[in-house]
């Protein structure tokens, strides 16, 4: 039995997606995999991102083979089926072990011949980002300049096409030098919008306990007289000495507004409105309480939340 992106309906997997997000800066999904008695699991196969292996319950037998085409992609320039015959590992995952398949490795996993018994295991696939990645990024911000807006001239004469061609490389050339790689990844960390949207709409009263839920870590950075708050998609303006509760309540950790109005000299209760409003944060209900139980110091079954 497969479970695919069980982050998206359990709350202790969600956190902990969003906890190797923020830690690795790539997009991160858990899928979970039950396997019983004497059942074969999936044939050798590759996948075009990184893995990480966590055996829950049980024991499974794995084989751990070498690539057989560098830096594999799903959709490529040549076909990658044909598996590798070098075997890097094969052996027994127990309970609490974890294993790290890096892409483009063939690996299967099977109980057939281990008799009764059982194997849970989950997989934390990380997603990262490709040349490719970068160049469609590149062309995308194009759309921002007429000339490459404009239809091309199928019946025009060949110095015209030419002329054109030159602009629109000569254009390119220069897109790429003003974008390169390192702000299409940053870019990306603070354009993605959050996958969590929890409204409660102060159907709870006033908010008490807040976390943050963005997909990746928000930038803080002080301009001049204002502290920025970048994420989401979203650019929020404060005053500097909303710095120390923007930076408890952006933290990654369940944060008390109470306590954050006892201890710093803003209104916490205000900022965070602000970072609800914006869905940068999200109310701490039970159920995503439950998430950081046993995982973030402080956060107990039931929803106590350590001083902020």
């Amino acid at each position: 039995m497969v479970l695919d992106s069980l982050d998206t309906f359990d709350p202790t997997l969600e956190v902990a997606c969003q906890a190797l997000q923020w830690w690795s800066h790539e997009l991160v999904q858990v899928n979970t995999y039950l396997t019983t008695n004497d059942a074969a699991g999936f044939d050798l196969h590759w996948d075009d991102h990184d893995v990480i292996i966590v055996q829950l319950g049980g024991e499974k037998g794995w084989e751990v083979r070498g690539p057989s085409r560098p830096a594999p992609m799903y959709r490529d320039h040549e076909r990658n089926d044909t598996p590798s015959d070098e075997i890097v590992w094969s052996g027994t995952l127990c309970a609490g072990d974890v294993m790290h398949i890096p892409r483009g490795h063939w690996h299967q996993a099977t109980r057939v011949a281990r008799g009764d018994g059982h194997s849970l295991h989950a997989t934390f696939g990380f997603v990262k980002r490709t040349g490719v990645d970068w160049l469609t990024w590149v062309v995308d911000q194009t759309r921002r300049h007429e000339m490459f807006r404009r239809d091309l001239d199928r019946w025009g004469t060949h110095p015209h096409v030419s002329a054109t061609t030159h602009q629109l490389k000569h254009r390119l050339d220069v897109l790429i030098e003003e974008l390169p790689q390192s702000r299409f990844l940053s870019a990306r960390e603070a354009e993605r919008p959050a996958r969590r949207h929890v409204s409660t709409a102060g159907i709870l009263g006033p908010p008490e306990r807040l976390v943050c839920v963005t997909d990746f870590p928000p930038q803080i950075d002080t301009c001049g007289d204002n502290v920025v708050v970048t994420a989401a998609g979203k650019e929020l303006t404060f005053v500097p000495e909303a710095e120390p509760a923007l930076r408890k309540l952006l933290s990654g950790e369940p944060a008390s507004v109470s306590n954050l109005n006892r201890n710093t000299e803003v209104d916490a209760e205000a900022i965070a409105g602000a970072l609800l409003d914006e869905e940068i944060c999200a109310e701490l209900t039970p159920e995503l309480t439950a998430g950081y139980t046993g995982l973030v110091p402080n956060v107990e079954n039931g929803g106590t939340v350590g001083d902020a």
